[in-house]
Formats: C-alpha cells, structure tokens, sequence
C-alpha cells in the first residue's frame, strides 16, 4: 500500500473526486436500538414535567409507524423521516410540550443516544487524510432518516468533519440513493464529470449500483468479503478503504481489456 505521505496525484491516482457513503463504509453503526433512545427522550421529558403514555404502547406504536415509513420509502426512494415519527406521536399520545421542551431537543436526546455506541472504522483516518493532503475534494452521500443537523453534529463527534467539503443527506433531499438524482447532486456541486467522480459505499446495490447508472466510478467496500453480484459490478473491490491510496491509473490501464493486448 502507498504510505499516506504520498503525493497521489504525482502516482497517477485516476480520480478527481472522491465522494463516500457514511453508514457501515466509514462509520460502524455497532447494534442498532431503539428502545434506549426513546427512553432518553421520555427520561427527559419526565424531568420537565410533561405528561406522559405508557413507554411500552408509545415504543410499539413507534416502532409500527416507523417501519411503514420505512418500506415505503424503499419503493418511492423518498427518505422516511424520524422527525414525522416525533411529531406523529406526540400528537396521537395528546402530549403537550407546552414551552418545555421541542421536537429539535427531543431529536438531540434520541439522536446522542442513538452515536453514543458509533465508530470510526480504524483505516478510515488514513486514506481521508491523504486524500486530504493531495488536495482532492471529498464529500458524502448518504440514505439516513436522521435530520441534517444532526448528521452534521454526529460528524463532527467523530472528528471527520474537517475532511468534507460538502455532505448530502438524503432526509435534505428528493430522493434517497439509489435514485440518480442524488448522485447528479453531487456532480453539480463538484463541477465534474461523474466519470472523474469515484463514489465508495459498501452497499452494491444502493451505493454502486446508483451511482454507476449516474456515470460515476465504483469503489466497493467488502470487509467482510461477500460474494459480489452478477449484474453490479464495480470497478474497484476494497477490502479495507487504505486499498484506495493503491489505485493508480497504470494498474487500472493494465486491468483494462486494452490493456492486456
């Protein structure tokens, strides 16, 4: 592997842009749950005095709201938004924050809950920091029902907000990935043709999938060394991110049908 001191772009690095997923490529969600953090948020609104259901019938009734949300938005690729859920249940439940509270501070308690057990995959710092130091505009694309303004403030609690120049979250926007326009999202703001724009994600269908159909690159993150699939192909299989700082355009020309005459 190139050490992370090296110039890139003096190597050949092939790509004028690097744009990641967020979820399982950079970050480890760890076990997701959601009975802690909707006990946050009810710890925090019995300190403020406000009336309250059964934690169990507000938990279900959540739960059961949300995954509709959620299936739905697999088929429509517009994003499901918890913040519907808060508003949804507080209205149901009658429960009147009354001046005590709000429904950003409530998200604020779910949300800290919800990173508290996230983490930063070990070879993510490297490979940002020298893309970093070639001086290559990276950003984010990522499906999440979490607020804007919460993925900003779960980014910066990772320290990884200093790497990015832009960040495009799907609850923002449109349309969740894989729907192009996304991806057509972030080719505007670079100002680059998508074939000059690697996207990486760990999801085939979803991250490369999407964002080989709007003409980007595809790097695939494979950790755990999963059978690919037939019809998505990417052009690069990384079983660590550091595997990025090894593309060179040489070893791309070499692999090409081209290439190998």
């Amino acid at each position: 592997m190139l050490s992370s001191e090296s110039n890139l772009k003096e190597t050949g690095f092939p790509y004028r842009a690097v744009v990641f997923d967020w979820a399982w490529t950079l970050v480890d969600l760890d076990t997701e749950d959601d009975r802690r953090p909707l006990e946050r948020v009810f710890e925090f609104l019995s300190e403020r005095g406000v009336g309250l259901p059964h934690f169990e019938t507000f938990l279900s009734r959540s739960r059961e709201v949300f995954a509709g949300m959620i299936e739905n938005s697999r088929r429509s690729h517009r994003e499901a938004l918890f913040e519907h859920v808060i508003n949804y249940l507080l209205l149901t439940f009658n429960i009147h924050l009354a001046g005590k509270s709000t429904v950003r501070e409530l998200l604020e308690q779910y949300y800290d809950e919800v990173y508290a057990v996230r983490k930063v995959f070990d070879d993510v710092g490297p490979t940002l920091a020298a893309l970093r130091r070639a001086g290559f505009p990276l950003g984010i694309i990522s499906n999440t029902t979490n607020p804007g303004f919460m993925k900003e403030r779960e980014c910066a609690r990772l320290g990884l907000d200093s790497y990015f120049q832009f960040a495009i979250y799907s609850s923002e926007v449109p349309y969740r990935k894989p729907h192009r326009l996304i991806f057509d999202l972030a080719t505007s703001i670079l100002k680059l043709p998508a074939a000059e724009i690697l996207y990486v994600g760990d999801n085939l269908q979803v991250d490369v999938g999407g964002a080989k159909a709007a003409g980007m690159a595809t790097a695939w993150v494979n950790r755990g060394r999963e059978p690919g699939l037939p019809d998505i192909v990417p052009d690069h299989e990384l079983e660590r991110l550091t595997d990025l700082l090894d593309l060179t355009a040489r070893e791309i020309s070499a692999k090409s049908p081209a290439g190998r005459r």
